[in-house]
């Protein structure tokens, strides 16, 4: 029996789920009888400031929003945006009478029914139901197949929030007192953070080496065809047994490894190569292997983003953007999943659509089975699949853009991980001579040929590094045996350098955390995001480049917390919280080891114990659980300046101050001290002694320009951090607050002056702005001012653009009045040239460039518009890296309805809405006012949240 013919007769069921999309999608599924809502996510959390919390708590509790010394019972509160929402559902369910909270299958949506529960009362039965896809199949089969709420899974995410409530707010101050304030620390991403810059301090300390060697071009002497080319390529091996030195052979500060590796220079290679103009070689050895590469596993939720990544240009956030919505719609499976496995449907429409591509050749005898390789993988979710039990090609969906690709990625994946692996054959052939000089020198040329591709037909993964090369790249060598003869087309001699460890991208930092079991990978996403937004990452192309600000606040923890961020000990928390989740441990009880430490007293304080000092249970051995609060209480050995300096050499100094780096050499008001800021977008490799001398070199500090003969006070140039402008020095006691306040004039320089080159009647003429240039016929004055975006004349609330500073001063009053007789320009301005090409987007086909706009530069390909972000410029902004902005963009931006209008309704109808029930009437009105009432309620909260930033808990 169908769920809507069960329901008729059983009355009305309230199902609620997380978002309003997949409330609209379930709807349909389950027809009438059914009420589908959404909770629009949480509904309660920890409160996000004292002003959340409720009057009756005080002291810590109010502070943390945890009562740490009764059992970390945490204090929940309703989201103040979502007070009328909670109203919604509770006035649904009074006329429900059955509950099912349908909220996603993991952790946190386990969490949230289980926060519905207790919030809504239900007086109702309450049904747990859960589906993995949204397809009309799987959710009629979860609304008959409900099951309990999983409390064991709701500790486990309490334990999780509580954890990393405690870590955030009690970290954070620290960073906020000893290196700036608005900062944040979280149990992941500390870590993820400390990665980027441990990577940074590897190109920092890294050592260019420079290696010679020799590449041959060899000719068989025959005609050649495509499967038996007349020539190959191959690599100097070896010369007199000894293996040529290459990249691998150097460490990272340029010195050779290996004892008996032949490290050759310049010279040694050209004499060499002289050397062989005139050698007969041959093949000394050909050896072949079978070739065989099997089919890569479905994915799951780090490496659709790893793919995403590299195939889509997509950053981790926008992959899960358009998978959220794919999932929402119906087309895959759920997308928060740590799982390879595919149900026995997916298996089975997976090898159909085979067999329907490929043919039968393509298809194995047997179906593919994964193992997962995630350690203490959560819930038994399936792999994320297209949804359904047949797949329908992207063709068929009817998606476009970043879906359809998204779409796409993951028809194929789940596709070829059913199909026959790769054969073929890898062959190496070893080609030697004798040089004039006596010297025996060997080349080596590896090859591959796939004879049958097998799932390679249907997709190939990508790499992290560009330069690596594809599983279904073949490289024929021609057909050649021992003893065959070959002469030396051309022998050319090509240096190298080696390179520093590349910087980590999204796709590889998400590969590193799953790598070392750090933080869960359904969070990764959003902890990347965490790290860009807080400022101690950016990107420069598809790069994670660290900032100074991190370089602090790592060093800080390191220092002083060095077990909180260290990977061993967040794996081993990992590993504690899964072991909680599986009831093999308790919560209370690993809560306050790591809060008060190893040994506890009645009260809950922290007695000393095992680990004695604070030092001892942040950074000691033995047990990983040590102390947090007592870490965080003696913060005297914390010198905020050590934190935040870094030697550069030669006596200058990289820190990391309240408004920003800079470098300085000497101490302050010493003689010789200088300093000078740094450019923010800078990656820390690039600072070096010769362009910390250069920044020091530049002026900086104030320019005495004279005194103002009107007023007598000094005037000055300076460069703020807006840019260069000039200022009055006002006389020592003027009132600088209260009603009496005076402030000095500023004014800024126009872009075509500098510091060095801005005279005493330069800044006078500056500061005089704005300027009456006159009054029109009826006696309104026109002005003439500088404003954010240029110069402009303004009569009363009229603006009026001018095309360059110098008229400020120039334009007369004629001028005006004949700029004011034009029609005021609507709209935009004439488009300016585009500042750099990149080539046609992937999504759109439409070409991308970029462009100088209002808010600075921006991507566009004509329909969607991407700001460049902190560390992105004109200059080196790559193609792939706009092609990613775009799709963020398009990820964050909801798809534009296309809606008919309404027709006008009938007479009738309007009055008949007239004689609506005074009680309906009054309930709008009430509705409507209690929606006002909570926005106004929630407004202080947002202003006070912007002045500090909430500490971090991921």
């Amino acid at each position: 029996m169908s769920p809507t013919s069960e329901t008729a007769k059983g009355g009305r069921r309230l199902v609620i789920v997380e978002s309003p999309a997949k409330a609209k999608t379930i709807k349909g599924y389950l027809g009438p009888g059914y009420i589908v809502e959404a909770s629009v996510g949480h509904i309660r959390d920890l409160p996000n400031g004292a002003a959340e919390v409720p009057e009756k708590y005080t002291g810590e509790v109010r502070r943390l929003g945890v009562d740490v010394e009764h059992d970390f019972a945490p204090i929940y509160v309703v989201n103040a945006d979502k007070k009328a929402q909670v109203k919604k559902l509770k006035d649904l369910l009074k006329d429900s009478d059955e509950l099912f909270l349908a909220t996603d299958e993991d952790r946190e949506g386990e969490a949230i029914a289980w926060h519905l529960q207790e919030v809504l009362k239900p007086k109702v039965p309450v049904k747990r139901m859960v589906f993995h896809e949204i397809t009309k199949a799987a959710i009629q089969a979860a609304v008959a197949n409900p099951r309990e709420l999983n409390q064991r899974l709701v500790d486990a995410q309490e334990t999780r929030r509580i954890l990393d409530r405690l870590y955030g707010y009690e970290v954070s101050p620290v960073l906020w007192k000893k290196v700036m304030p608005r900062l944040s620390a979280g149990r992941v991403q500390s870590v993820a953070t400390r990665l980027v810059v441990e990577r940074e301090r590897e190109r920092i300390a890294f050592r260019s080496a420079e290696y010679w060697d020799l590449t041959g071009t060899f000719a068989t002497g025959r005609a050649g065809d495509a499967s038996d080319p007349s020539s190959l390529v191959a690599r100097l091996q070896s010369v007199d047994g000894r293996r040529v030195a290459q990249g691998r052979d150097f460490g990272s500060v340029g010195q050779l490894k290996g004892a008996n590796v032949l490290h050759l220079d310049e010279a040694n290679a050209r004499a060499l190569a002289a050397a062989l103009e005139n050698t007969r070689f041959s093949v000394r050895s050909v050896e072949s292997k079978p070739y065989r590469r099997s089919p890569y596993a479905p994915f799951r939720t780090t490496t659709l983003q790893q793919e995403a990544s590299r195939k889509l240009g997509f950053g981790a956030k926008a992959t899960m953007q358009v998978a959220q919505k794919l999932y929402e719609n119906g087309f895959i499976t759920y997308m928060r999943t740590d799982s390879t496995t595919l149900s026995d449907t997916a298996v089975a429409a997976a090898r159909a659509q085979v067999t329907q591509l490929y043919g039968a050749d393509y298809l194995p005898a047997q179906p593919r089975t994964y193992a997962g390789k995630v350690k203490n993988a959560q819930e038994a979710h399936e792999a994320i699949r297209p949804s359904g039990d047949r797949f329908r090609t992207p063709a068929e969906t009817g998606l476009t853009g970043d879906q359809f690709r998204l779409y796409e990625l993951i028809w194929k994946r789940t596709v070829a991980s059913q199909m026959r692996d790769a054969t073929g054959d890898s062959v190496t052939v070893k080609i030697g001579g004798a040089a004039a000089d006596g010297r025996d020198a060997e080349f080596s040329a590896s090859g591959k040929t796939i004879t049958f591709h097998g799932f390679l037909k249907a997709y190939v993964e990508g790499a992290d590094d560009p330069n690596a090369e594809l599983d279904d790249r073949e490289r024929r060598l021609p057909q050649v045996d021992e003893g065959d003869a070959l002469s030396a087309e051309e022998i050319t001699v090509d240096g190298h350098a080696t390179k520093p460890p590349a910087r980590y991208t999204e796709a590889s930092l998400v590969k590193e955390l799953e790598e070392r079991e750090i933080g869960r990978p359904s969070t990764y996403a959003s902890i990347i995001g965490t790290i860009l937004d807080r400022g101690y990452v950016f990107k420069k192309g598809t790069a994670l480049v660290p900032s100074f600000l991190s370089f602090a606040v790592v060093n800080l923890l390191e220092k002083h917390f060095g077990r909180l961020v260290d990977y061993g000990f967040t794996a081993k928390m990992e590993d504690d919280l899964d072991r909680i989740a599986r009831g093999e441990a308790q919560a209370v009880p690993w809560l306050k080891r790591f809060y008060f430490g190893e040994a506890v007293s009645g009260g809950g304080i922290a007695a000393g114990g095992a680990h004695g000092t604070a030092a001892e249970a942040g950074n000691g051995d033995g047990d990983h659980l040590g102390g947090l609060k007592e870490l965080v209480t003696d913060l005297g050995a914390i010198d905020a300046r050590e934190v935040s300096s870094f030697p550069v050499g030669d006596g200058i100094v990289l820190r990391v101050g309240r408004y920003g780096p800079y470098v300085e050499r000497g101490e302050k008001d010493s003689e010789g001290h200088q300093r000078a800021d740094i450019p923010e977008d800078l990656a820390p490799d690039e600072l070096t002694i010769e362009l910390a001398e250069e920044l020091l070199a530049k002026p900086s500090g104030d320019f005495e320009l004279g005194t103002d003969p009107a007023t007598g006070h000094q005037i000055v140039a300076k460069d703020g951090r807006y840019g260069p402008y000039v200022t009055e020095i006002l006389p020592e006691g003027t009132p600088k607050t209260g009603k009496n306040a005076v402030k000095p004039r500023t004014a800024s320089l126009f872009k075509s002056m500098s510091l060095d080159t801005v005279t005493l009647d330069d800044a006078l003429k500056l500061m005089s702005l704005p300027r009456v240039v006159g009054a029109d016929a009826d006696g309104q004055e026109i002005t003439a001012q500088n404003g954010r975006y240029g110069p402009y004349l303004k009569k009363g609330t009229d603006s009026r653009s001018l095309q360059a500073e110098e008229q400020l001063f120039t334009i007369t009053l004629e001028e005006a009045l004949q700029i004011y007789s034009q029609p005021k320009q609507r709209g935009r301005a004439a488009a300016k040239p585009p500042l750099k090409e990149l080539g046609d987007d992937p999504v759109s086909g439409k070409p991308v460039v970029v462009k100088d706009g209002r808010f600075g530069p921006y991507v566009t390909d004509g329909e969607t518009n991407a700001t460049l972000r902190s560390g992105d410029s004109v200059e080196t902004i790559t193609p792939e890296r706009g092609f990613e902005l775009l799709a963020e963009k398009r990820a964050k931006t909801p798809a534009k309805k296309t809606t008919k209008k309404a027709p006008a309704k009938k007479t009738a109808t309007k009055a008949a809405a007239k004689k609506a029930t005074p009680a309906k009437k009054a309930a709008a009105k009430k509705t409507t006012t209690s929606k006002t009432a909570a926005a106004k309620k929630a407004a202080p909260a947002k202003k006070g949240a912007a002045k500090k930033a909430a500490p971090s808990e991921g």
